[in-house]
C-alpha cells in the first residue's frame, strides 16, 4: 500500500461524532470534554452529537449544561445503542461519522488517523480504532473474530498492550465503541440493526459493509480508551446473555450464503440448547421415560432452571419471532453481496472456534462440526467462470488459447467452468469442466459464478450483468484492442458498413470498461492505450488515483503466456507433413494470415533470399482460421497468388491449408529454425500483441520480426533475433538469412530465449489475475454508497451576488448584451431541467 500521506486542513472532511447516553451522564461529561478539549481536529469541522436515550434522570439537562457546544437529542424512548446510534447519524451533517461510547476517550490523533485512511484507500468504508483500557495498558480491541455460529469476539482482549498488534489490517468488523464510517455508506447499509438494540450490531454491520465490498481497517495510530461496559454494570448477565444468543442467530441468518446457512442454522440453533443446558447445568437426561420417579405428583414437580440457562431458550423463541422481518433483511443483504463467505473467511480468523469452555458444550460443538460438515462449509474453494466467443477444439486461436489457459491456472486453486458461446465446442481433456452455452444458460452459469472472467463481445451476452445493480465481480480481458483491429479487419467492407461496425465494436469496448471490476491487457504499450480509454469515460477517478497512482489495482498487464513444460515432440511436424528435407532451412510463420499482417514482403524477401539460399524455406503453420464464424480474409487470398506468381508454392513457400491442433503445434515448431512475424506500420501495430509469436520463445527459435510492436522492442531489447523495418524486403532477406545461416548468433539467440522465457510462463503471465482471485473485491468506484468526503463548500447570498457579477462582467467583455442574455437563458433552462 502506498505511503500516506498527512491530512491538510483544507483536506479535512466534517466529521459528526456520536456519542450515546442512557443513564450515565458523568461518564458522557468526560467523554466529551476529551472531545472538545483534548481532540486535534479543527472545531469548525467538527459536529458533536449527544443521543440521551430517554434516561429520565435529568442527563440531558446536565449534558447541556456542561457541554454547549454538544448537540444533544433527546429519544423518546430507550433505543437502544443501535437506535440510538442511529438517531444521532440522522442529525449529522459530516460527509464522516465517528461512534464513541460515552464511557470511552479519545486520544488526540484517534480521528485524523482514521480520516486519513479514509481518503488514502477508497474502498474502506470504515475504520476500526484501536481500543485500550482506560489506563491504556490492557487490550480491549485490536481485532474482531466471528465463530461458524454467529458470534463474534474480541480477539486478544484483555491482554498486555505490547505493540505486537500496532500494524494494520484489514477485519471483518470493529467495535462500535470507537467506530469511524463514511456516512453515505453507513446509510446506504440502514445504519445499525435496531432489532439488535445492543451487542453485535457492530459485527452485522461490519459483515454487511464486507458483503457488498467495502473493507473495515483496523487503524492502531487510531486510538481510544474505554471502561467497557459501564452500562451494562447494574444489569444481570442473563440479559446479556440472552442479546447476545438471539444476535447472534439474527447476523448469521441474514448474512450468510443460501449455502452456508442451510449447514450452518440447524446446528448454530442446536449448539443454543446446549450452550444453554450446559451453562445453566441442567440435566438434559431427566426428563427420559426410564427416570420416572416413584410418586406420581414428583413427575409434576416444577423444574428448575436458571436465568442463564433459560436465555438461550428465550432467544431461540424471540429469533424466530424476529424471523419475517429478518427474511426481508436477508433478502436484500444477498442481493447486495459483492462477496462470498469464503472471501470472508480469511476475516472471520478462527471460524472454527466454539467460545465457550464448557465440556458437555465442547463435546456437542465437535459433534456438530463433524456431522453437518461445517469446516468444509468455510473452506469452499471460490467460483470462477470464464467465458470466450472463440471455438473450443483441438484447433483453437489466440483468445481460445488465453482462455483455457487462464481457466487451467485458476483450477488450481479455485472451481472453475470455461464456457464458450461459439458453436464449436468439441475440447480436449481437460481438468475442469468445459462446456458450450447459449445466452440462457450463460445467464444460469453467470449467477452460479463468484467471479465472471470474460473477452470479446461476450458482455453483450450477459446483459444482466450491464444492469447497475449487477454485484458480480467481473474480470475483463481486454489484450485485444478489437476496435483498432477491426480498422484494418474490415478494409473488404463498404465504408458505410466500416463505420456501422466501427461503433458497433466501440460499444462493446466501452460497456466492457464501464463494468469491469478488473482489466487484463497484454503489454505496457496496451496499459497506456486502456489508461486514457479508461480516464476518457471516468473510471480513473482522483480517489481511486490518490490511492493507486499506478492504477495496476484496476488495469494490469497480463501477456500471453506459453507452457512452464519445454515443448517435447509427439508426433510427425511439419518436415514429414509437408515433404520439407532434414537438411533444408525452416522458417515458421505460427499464427494465422489476416489483414493487418504483412506476408507479401516476406514473400519478395523469400524470393531474394533463395538466390543465394537455395534450401530456405517458409512454412504457414495454417491459412484457415480454427472458429468458423470468423472468414477467411482478403489478405489469405493475397498471399496465395503471390506465391504461385512468384513460383515460390511448393519448392521455397510452404502453405498448412487448415489449422495445425493446439495440442500438436510443439510438433511442428520443433522442425523450425527460425519464426517471423511481419506487419504494416499503423496504429493497429503498435497496441497489438503477436501471440503466436510467443511459441517461437517457447520452441527457442530465434525470431524476425518488422519493428513497431512490443515484441519488436522485446526482441531488440533481449537481442533474441533481428528486428527489421516494415515493408523492407532486402532487409527481411537479410534478417532471415542472418537467423538462419550464422551458427554463432542464432546459438547465441537461442540461449537468451531460454532466460527470458520463463518470465512468460502462464503461471507467471497470469499472476495478477490470480492475485485479484485470491482476494476479489468490486472496483472503488463500483461501490454503493460512495460520495465525496470532502464537497465544495456552498456559497453564501453574498458571495453568490459577487460571483454573478463577475460573471456578467466576463460576458459582457466576451459577447456584450447578447452573450449575456444567451448566459442567463442557459442558466434558467438548467434549473427547469433540475440540473443547477
Amino acid at each position: 500500500m502506498r505511503q500516506s500521506w498527512p491530512v491538510e486542513h483544507g483536506t479535512l472532511p466534517d466529521v459528526s461524532v456520536v456519542v450515546v447516553n442512557y443513564r450515565g451522564a458523568d461518564d458522557t461529561v468526560t467523554c466529551l470534554r476529551a472531545l472538545f478539549g483534548d481532540l486535534d481536529y479543527p472545531a469548525e469541522k467538527l459536529q458533536v452529537i449527544v443521543v440521551d436515550n430517554a434516561s429520565g434522570d435529568g442527563s440531558a439537562e446536565r449534558i447541556r449544561a456542561a457541554a454547549p457546544d454538544a448537540e444533544v437529542v433527546e429519544a423518546p424512548t430507550n433505543l437502544g445503542f443501535a437506535g440510538g446510534c442511529n438517531l444521532g447519524v440522522r442529525a449529522a451533517r459530516g460527509s464522516v461519522v465517528a461512534f464513541l461510547n460515552n464511557d470511552a476517550r479519545p486520544d488526540p490523533e484517534w480521528l485524523r488517523e482514521a480520516v486519513r485512511v479514509l481518503r488514502a484507500e477508497p474502498t474502506v468504508g470504515a475504520v476500526a480504532s484501536k481500543v485500550l483500557d482506560w489506563d491504556g495498558r490492557g487490550i480491549d480491541f485490536v481485532d474482531g473474530g466471528l465463530t461458524w455460529f454467529g458470534m463474534g469476539y474480541k480477539r486478544h482482549a484483555g491482554q498486555p498492550d505490547d505493540g505486537s498488534h500496532d500494524t494494520p489490517r484489514d477485519v471483518l468488523f470493529g467495535t462500535g465503541s470507537a467506530l469511524v464510517a463514511r456516512t453515505a455508506v453507513f446509510r446506504e447499509l440502514g445504519g445499525f440493526d435496531e432489532r439488535f438494540f445492543m451487542f453485535y450490531e457492530d459485527v452485522d454491520l461490519g459483515w454487511r459493509m464486507n458483503l457488498r465490498g467495502w473493507r473495515v481497517r483496523y487503524v492502531p495510530t487510531s486510538l481510544t480508551y474505554h471502561k467497557h461496559h459501564a452500562s451494562m454494570s447494574t444489569v444481570d448477565t442473563s440479559r446479556e446473555l440472552y442479546l447476545l444468543e438471539r444476535n447472534a442467530l439474527a447476523a448469521l441468518y441474514k448474512n450468510f450464503s443460501d449455502e452456508t446457512l442451510a449447514k450452518v442454522l440447524p446446528a448454530a440453533l442446536a449448539l443454543v440448547v446446549r450452550r444453554a443446558t450446559a451453562r445453566g447445568e441442567l440435566d438434559a437426561t431427566q426428563l427420559e421415560i426410564t427416570r420416572r420417579p416413584e410418586n406420581p405428583a414428583d413427575d409434576r414437580a416444577p423444574v428448575p432452571v436458571s436465568r442463564q440457562a433459560l436465555a438461550g431458550f428465550l432467544a431461540i423463541d424471540q429469533f424466530v419471532e424476529l424471523l419475517p422481518s429478518l427474511a426481508e433483511s436477508r433478502k436484500a443483504e444477498q442481493a447486495a453481496r459483492r462477496v462470498t463467505d469464503t472471501d470472508l473467511a480469511p476475516l472471520m480468523r478462527k471460524a472454527m472456534e466454539p467460545a465457550y469452555p464448557l465440556p458437555r458444550y465442547l463435546a456437542a460443538h465437535d459433534v456438530l462440526v463433524e456431522v453437518f460438515g461445517l469446516e468444509e462449509v468455510f473452506g469452499r474453494p471460490r467460483r470462477v467462470l470464464v467465458v470466450t466467443g472463440d471455438a473450443l477444439a483441438d484447433r483453437m486461436a489466440g483468445p481460445a488459447i488465453r482462455a483455457w489457459n487462464m481457466a487451467d491456472v485458476l483450477s488450481g486453486e479455485h472451481d472453475v467452468r470455461l464456457v464458450t458461446i461459439n458453436a464449436l465446442c468439441d475440447p480436449p481433456e481437460s481438468s475442469f469442466p468445459v462446456s458450450r452455452a447459449t445466452p440462457r444458460e450463460l445467464v444460469e452459469h453467470a449467477e452460479w459464478a463468484d467471479i465472471i472472467v470474460l473477452q470479446g463481445h461476450v458482455l453483450e451476452n450477459v446483459g444482466f450483468l450491464k444492469e447497475p445493480g449487477n454485484t458480480k465481480i467481473v474480470v475483463c480481458d481486454i489484450y485485444d484492442p478489437m476496435h483498432l483491429e477491426l480498422l484494418e479487419q474490415g478494409k473488404d467492407s463498404t465504408d458505410e458498413q466500416r463505420s456501422l461496425d466501427l461503433v458497433g465494436v466501440t460499444r462493446i469496448i466501452d460497456n466492457q470498461l464501464r463494468r469491469g471490476d478488473f482489466f487484463l491487457c497484454a503489454s505496457e504499450r496496451q496499459r497506456h492505450f486502456w489508461l486514457g480509454h479508461l480516464t476518457a469515460i471516468g473510471r480513473l477517478t482522483p480517489a481511486l488515483y490518490d490511492n493507486d497512482p499506478t492504477v495496476r489495482s484496476l488495469l494490469a498487464e497480463a501477456p500471453f503466456g506459453l507452457p512452464g513444460k519445454p515443448p517435447q515432440r509427439t508426433g510427425p511436424g511439419l518436415r514429414s507433413t509437408l515433404g520439407i528435407d532434414e537438411s533444408d532451412k525452416v522458417v515458421l510463420w505460427a499464427g494465422g494470415v489476416y489483414s493487418w499482417f504483412d506476408p507479401l514482403t516476406l514473400l519478395h524477401a523469400v524470393d531474394r533470399l533463395r538466390t543465394r539460399r537455395s534450401d530456405a524455406r517458409l512454412v504457414f503453420l495454417g491459412m484457415k482460421h480454427p472458429n468458423p464464424e470468423v472468414p477467411d480474409m482478403d489478405i489469405a487470398g493475397q498471399t496465395r497468388a503471390l506465391a504461385k506468381r512468384l513460383d515460390l508454392v511448393g519448392s521455397h513457400v510452404f502453405f498448412n491449408e487448415t489449422w495445425v491442433p493446439y495440442h500438436d503445434r510443439q510438433n511442428w515448431l520443433l522442425d523450425a529454425n527460425a519464426g517471423v512475424t511481419t506487419h504494416y506500420e499503423h496504429v493497429e501495430t503498435t497496441f497489438a500483441f503477436r501471440t503466436r509469436v510467443l511459441d517461437y520463445l517457447w520452441a527457442g527459435l530465434p525470431i524476425v520480426t518488422t519493428d513497431g510492436d512490443s515484441f519488436a522492442d522485446l526482441v531488440r531489447r533481449e537481442n533474441l533475433g533481428v528486428v527489421v523495418p516494415s515493408e523492407d524486403p532486402d532487409a527481411l532477406a537479410d534478417a532471415l538469412e542472418k537467423v538462419m545461416y550464422d551458427t554463432a548468433f542464432a546459438a547465441g539467440c537461442v540461449e537468451r530465449i531460454a532466460a527470458v522465457r520463463e518470465r512468460f510462463t502462464w503461471e507467471n503471465v497470469l499472476a495478477p489475475l490470480t492475485g485479484f482471485c485470491r482476494n476479489p473485491r468490486p472496483a472503488a468506484d463500483r461501490l454503493t454508497g460512495t460520495s465525496f468526503m470532502v464537497p465544495n463548500r456552498a456559497l453564501g447570498r453574498l458571495e453568490k451576488v459577487q460571483r454573478d457579477v463577475s460573471l456578467v462582467k466576463e460576458y459582457m467583455t466576451a459577447g456584450g448584451a447578447g452573450e449575456v442574455a444567451r448566459r442567463a437563458t442557459g442558466r434558467v433552462l438548467k434549473k427547469l431541467r433540475g440540473r443547477g
